[in-house]
């Protein structure tokens, strides 16, 4: 059945239907609890399961690079240094992060891409809440009440793509070394 799913979220006629949903979007808040998932195959092959203890969040983040503060000091606009600066982290890993800030009592599983237009990019984050009596008498879910904050320590999968953790041979050597710029 996910096959089809997934099917119909790639044709044609689907991203006609994706339009008028982002109308609706852009008038909604940044972060925003939601029901059920937008893409059901996505979020159960992530670990997203239709009972109580998961939370689903939609969030929204700006595309492009971010400004910096102006420098004291008088310089050349072309030398102060305040566009390009790109971040460290890719969207969805900043888009976990903003989430996590929002919902501490929540842990974030994973998370993955619903949308994007020229301005903004949308995730849906999926959360657990590691207190709840159903997620720790889940045997495959209670490992997640040991873990503290695993978003800031790059631990789910869009945090482990940024720091290389997901390949072996060449190219991977300096997994654990920070990146140079």
């Amino acid at each position: 059945m996910y096959k089809y799913i997934k099917k119909t979220w790639r044709s044609p006629e689907y991203k006609e239907i994706q339009k008028e949903r982002l109308i609706s979007w852009r008038k909604q808040p940044v972060t925003l609890k939601i029901d059920r998932p937008t893409r059901l195959d996505r979020a159960r092959s992530l670990g997203y399961k239709a009972k109580q203890g998961y939370v689903l969040v939609r969030t929204k983040i700006g595309k492009g690079t971010s400004k910096r503060e102006t420098p004291s000091g008088g310089r050349k606009p072309l030398h102060a240094g305040r566009t390009k600066h790109t971040p460290g982290m890719s969207l969805q890993r900043i888009a976990e992060g903003r989430v996590n800030k929002k919902f501490p009592n929540l842990e974030v599983l994973n998370s993955y891409y619903v949308a994007d237009d020229g301005k903004s990019k949308w995730f849906e984050v999926i959360l657990i809440d590691p207190n709840h009596p159903v997620i720790k008498n889940d045997p495959k879910m209670k490992w997640i009440g040991r873990q503290k904050r695993r978003v800031y320590r790059g631990l789910t999968s869009a945090g482990k793509k940024g720091r290389m953790m997901r390949g072996k041979g060449k190219g991977f050597e300096r997994k654990n070394k920070p990146r140079m710029r």
